[in-house]
C-alpha cells in the first residue's frame, strides 16, 4: 500500500551542537548540519527507509528546493510537492551537549489560497482505505481552517488520516463533518487541546477516550521519556521507550508518526503497532537527520519495547 503524506510548511532544519548556550555570550559551535525537513517531510523519509511506497505532497519554496529534491531522489520518495514562489524556511536547532534543544523557527514563503488548490488536486486520487499522513503546521497567507478542509475532504472519502498537528488546525479537524482516523498529539498538546491539566495518567487515558467518543480510531498520545499512551475502543496500551545513548530529540515524534502509519498499512493489532512506532522512535534518536537504522535494527529494539496495559494505571 502506498502512504501519502502531506507537508503544508516544509522546513529545513540546521542543528547547531554547542556545549551549553549561554544567552547574552558569543558562543562557538562544536558543529552544524542542515537537513531537508518538516514533519510530513520527516515521515516520509523514514517510511521509505522502512521500504514503504511514499508519495509527498504539499508546498516548498522554489528558490531552495534542491536538498529535498535530492532526499526524495535518493529515497525513491514520488516528489508531487508544489513548487511556490520564495524560499522554505530555516528552523534552527540549537543542540545543548546534555541533550536540551532550543528551536528558533524562522519566518518562510506566503503561500497563496490558489497554491493549497493544487493540493487538494492532487489528493482527489485518493480512495477509501488509503493511508494519509497530514502534519505540521501552515505557512502564512493560507486559511487557518486549511488543515481541516483537508482532513474532512479525504476523511469524506474514506480515507484512513492519520493527523499530527497542534493547536487551532487539531481543534478544527476534530470538530468536522468527517474525522482524521488516528490522531498523535503529545501530551501538552492534548491539553491545550482539552484546557486541563492531564499529568496524571488516568486523566490521560480519559482525556484519549473522549476523542475515541468523538470518532476517532485511535489515539496516540506521546509523553517524552515517559513512552507514549494507544488506545483504541476496544482497549488500550502504554508502551516504555528503549533505553538508548541518544542525541537530539527532533523528528523523534515524526518517526512515531512514520511507524504508525506502517503499522495501519501492514494491519498489526495494538500492541504490534505500539512496539514498532515506539522503535521508530527510538531508531531515529540515534541517527542524525530524518533517518532510520537498518529495519533489522529496528525490529530488534521493538523487541525490547515493554508494554504496560490500562488495568495498571
Amino acid at each position: 500500500m502506498m502512504i501519502r503524506t502531506v507537508c503544508l510548511n516544509p522546513a529545513i532544519d540546521q542543528t547547531i551542537a554547542l556545549n551549553t548556550l549561554t544567552p547574552g555570550e558569543v558562543l562557538r559551535a562544536d558543529a552544524s548540519r542542515h537537513d531537508p525537513g518538516g514533519k510530513a517531510v520527516n515521515v516520509a523519509s523514514c517510511l521509505a527507509d522502512w521500504g514503504r511506497m511514499v508519495v509527498v505532497t504539499g508546498l516548498l519554496g522554489r528558490d531552495n528546493a534542491a536538498s529535498f529534491e535530492q532526499l526524495f531522489a535518493q529515497k525513491g520518495i514520488v516528489d508531487y510537492m508544489i513548487r511556490v514562489g520564495g524560499a522554505t524556511r530555516t528552523n534552527i536547532k540549537i543542540l545543548e551537549q546534555g541533550g536540551r534543544t532550543t528551536d528558533v523557527n524562522l519566518p518562510g514563503f506566503v503561500a497563496a489560497p490558489d497554491d493549497v488548490k493544487g493540493v487538494f488536486n492532487q489528493l482527489a486520487k485518493v480512495v477509501a482505505g488509503d493511508l494519509v499522513v497530514i502534519s505540521g503546521s501552515q505557512p502564512q497567507g493560507l486559511p487557518e481552517d486549511t488543515t481541516a478542509r483537508l482532513v474532512a475532504d479525504l476523511a469524506g472519502r474514506g480515507a484512513r488520516v492519520v493527523l499530527d498537528v497542534s493547536g487551532a488546525p487539531l481543534a478544527q479537524a476534530l470538530a468536522g463533518p468527517a474525522l482524521p482516523f488516528a490522531v498523535k498529539p503529545n501530551r501538552h498538546e492534548l491539553e491545550a487541546l482539552l484546557g486541563r491539566d492531564l499529568s496524571d495518567a488516568a486523566d490521560l487515558v480519559a482525556a484519549g477516550r473522549e476523542l475515541l467518543a468523538r470518532g476517532v480510531k485511535l489515539v496516540v498520545v506521546s509523553m517524552g521519556t515517559d513512552g507514549a499512551l494507544f488506545l483504541t475502543d476496544q482497549g488500550g496500551v502504554t508502551a516504555h521507550p528503549v533505553q538508548i545513548a541518544t542525541g537530539s530529540s527532533v523528528g523523534a515524534g515524526d518517526a512515531m508518526v512514520a511507524g504508525i502509519a506502517a503499522g495501519l498499512a501492514e494491519g498489526l493489532d495494538l500492541g504490534a503497532l505500539a512496539r514498532q512506532a515506539t522503535a521508530f522512535a527510538a531508531g531515529k534518536l540515534q541517527n542524525a537527520g530524518p533517518h532510520l537504522p537498518p529495519v533489522a535494527q529496528v525490529r530488534a529494539l521493538a523487541a525490547q519495547v515493554r508494554l504496560t496495559g490500562l488495568q495498571n494505571i
